[in-house]
């Protein structure tokens, strides 16, 4: 949210921050309930470091990134610029952003990622990270200019609260820009929380490298976060849901066949990796988010939509029996061995 003075508001929130050190409250005293503050540092040394290093996976999508190099720019954010950095980790091949960063936004860090998937590239960008806390988003989205500074807002209220619950874990609010106009647009809302999805979400740096990042194991972007987001709950890791962290992300036309088939991919990477949530994501579950489909998307979208994108809903529907035919049919055997396979 914007202040009456500008920074103002961004500056009470990081001295807030640096005052909690000096309380002696259960909270401050332990040393890893201090979410994102370097032990031992007196309260001048973590004013000057650096808080968030957002970090900007893109893969041959220069102007979109663009458009979310905008809202990231020095002045666009509410936060002051010298609280953030931005990285910018390139998995392009036949074409990258460098050029165009090096001479639209120097401020912005750009760097080659290995060509590995989505999942490397965001560790790629991790890995150069100077910030106490990470903040991911897509090249596609759209942050809001008080992103970085509700997610800093949330950070000095569970020091100022006392709360003996931790959050090393912030979500925020992903929304679309309009109504939803056909069958096959999409959008990765998450206006209420408990998704984790990889668009918009701030982890301590530690926290992270604690986990190894992403698993690379993944090879599109289906499922890494949904994996990141079950090892953290296996941890027992809150995680706050910052409604104000918003970011917009446009509407998409769906991937069709070709996207169904990398979920597939993943989502049985998942299950070779997490065999206990073969008992929620069984054939039973596909056949369930089948019929709701049908009935809750595809028949009211006819009308609603006038059939613009009917094919789309159709692949969906496929897509859905073809999950729940394939656990069926080849039982154990359709999950990847990732025994000769290592997470890097």
């Amino acid at each position: 949210m914007a202040s009456a003075i500008p920074g103002r508001e961004s500056a009470s929130i990081m001295e807030r921050i640096g005052r909690s050190l000096n309380e002696s409250d259960p909270v401050s005293s332990n040393p890893r309930s201090v979410a994102f503050l370097t032990p031992f540092c007196h309260p001048d040394r973590i004013m000057s470091q650096l808080l968030f290093s957002v970090v900007v996976p893109t893969y041959q999508r220069i102007e979109t990134l663009a458009t979310c190099l905008d809202c990231l720019a020095p002045g666009a954010q509410t936060l002051p610029s010298d609280r953030y950095e931005v990285i910018v980790t390139d998995d392009g091949r036949e074409i990258t952003a460098e050029a165009a960063i090096r001479e639209r936004y120097p401020w912005a860090k750009w760097y080659a990622a290995p060509q590995r998937g989505p999942a490397a590239n965001r560790n790629n960008g991790a890995a150069r990270a100077s910030g106490q806390w990470l903040v991911f988003t897509d090249d596609d989205c759209l942050p809001d200019p008080g992103w970085l500074e509700a997610y800093a807002s949330q950070i000095a209220r569970n020091r100022e609260a006392g709360s003996t619950k931790l959050y090393r874990v912030l979500e925020g609010k992903t929304y679309a820009p309009r109504p939803r106009r056909s069958l096959d647009e999409e959008s990765p809302v998450n206006e209420t929380g408990g998704n984790l999805w990889s668009c918009n979400f701030a982890i301590e740096r530690s926290l992270f490298e604690e986990l190894s990042g992403f698993n690379t194991r993944f090879p599109y972007a289906a499922a890494e976060d949904i994996d990141l987001h079950w090892r953290l709950r296996q941890r027992q890791e809150s995680i706050a849901f910052v409604e104000a962290a918003s970011v917009c992300h446009p509407w998409r036309p769906s991937g069709g066949w070709k996207a169904h088939l990398r979920y597939k991919e993943s989502i049985l990477i998942y299950l070779a990796l997490h065999p206990e949530e073969r008992q929620r994501l069984n054939p039973r579950h596909y056949l369930k988010c089948c019929g709701r489909a049908l009935l809750k998307e595809l028949l009211p979208g006819l009308l609603k939509y006038k059939a613009v994108g009917w094919q789309a809903e159709i692949v969906r529907l496929l897509g859905f029996l073809d999950m729940a035919y394939i656990l069926i049919a080849r039982g154990e055997r359709a999950y990847p061995d990732l025994e000769a396979g290592q997470q890097s």
